[in-house]
């Protein structure tokens, strides 16, 4: 299983990000995702996760309301859709997958993309 991760860059606060993660050598509806973010200095944290049938979703209080995350199990994806942001949420990204369920801890995930950067200017 591979997971590719996209979306990243440079945003003024108030402005919106939309992150993608790709996975390969699975089928779309069997992996449960994640996305966790690590900020400098900071430990990983997570952010946001959904159900492999995509029925079901957690966040983050930091990030309810603002972030949305989707999957495409057609397109064998999961999207992280971030508008409001703010300074804080800079960090790296990450997406994660595993095949038990809904998860909030990285150790949870047996699956990672690679980082990618979010930056929110202020």
């Amino acid at each position: 299983v591979q997971l590719q991760a996209s979306g990243g860059g440079l945003v003024e606060a108030g402005g919106s990000l939309r992150k993608s993660c790709a996975a390969s050598g699975v089928a779309g509806n069997l992996l449960n995702m994640g996305w966790f973010r690590q900020a400098p200095g900071k430990e990983r944290e997570f952010v946001a996760a959904i159900s492999r049938s995509g029925t079901s979703k957690d966040y983050a209080d930091s990030v309810k309301g603002r972030f949305t995350i989707s999957k495409d199990s057609a397109k064998n994806a999961v999207y992280l859709q971030m508008n409001s942001l703010k300074p804080e949420d800079t960090a790296v990204y990450y997406c994660a997958g595993n095949r038990v369920g809904t998860a909030r801890r990285w150790f949870e995930h047996g699956f990672w993309g690679q980082g990618t950067l979010v930056t929110v200017s202020s």
